[in-house]
């Protein structure tokens, strides 16, 4: 089967509400990974400590108490105690999630690997796109302000030369006696 012919076996909206962004970076739960890839988080947990060296921390780290609660009110997860986590969850990187895919190797994960890499690459050509909109925004500000500076002078002038219009003007050159 070829890559083309792969169907999509999530929905992209679904895949994108399971992004968040902590630290400034764009992010995966653990739990949410496991369910993707259709195995049990402590299953997922338990290869990742045995593929440790693979994870850096650039590419998974271990939620904060307060990280894990401002996620917690945000995506309504069950309290602990009440069948919920006992251990703050790890959260991947993009280059974490591709790197899940050399330690789990069903199709499933191979298949949700590829639709998670390639929303992570729609999120980041969106964010550069606005970044450029931003600046092409910013240089039509920065026109336009330079244009009403220009045109206030424009009327500055005008003002100036009704001004002059206005007064008196004192005749020069020859002048009969006559007149």
């Amino acid at each position: 089967m070829t890559d083309k012919q792969l169907p999509a076996i999530i929905p992209e909206n679904s895949l994108v509400s399971k992004i968040h962004d902590v630290r400034g970076l764009k992010v995966m739960l653990d739990s949410d990974l496991a369910d993707l890839y259709g195995v049990e988080t402590k299953v997922l947990n338990q290869s990742i400590r045995r593929n440790i060296y693979r994870f850096p921390k650039d590419f998974m780290f271990q939620l904060s108490e307060i990280e894990w609660q401002s996620l917690r009110s945000q995506i309504v997860t069950s309290k602990i105690g009440r069948g919920g986590r006992t251990y703050l969850p790890n959260v991947f990187t993009e280059h974490g999630i591709l790197m899940l895919s050399s330690i789990l190797n069903s199709q499933q994960a191979i298949q949700v690997n590829i639709q998670i890499v390639r929303i992570f690459s729609k999120i980041r050509q969106l964010l550069i796109d606005g970044g450029v909109l931003k600046l092409e925004i910013e240089e039509i500000k920065r026109k336009i302000n330079n244009q009403d500076k220009n045109i206030e002078l424009v009327f500055k002038y005008l003002d100036e030369l009704t001004e002059k219009k206005s007064k008196p003007r004192k005749r020069m050159g020859y002048m009969p006696d006559d007149l």
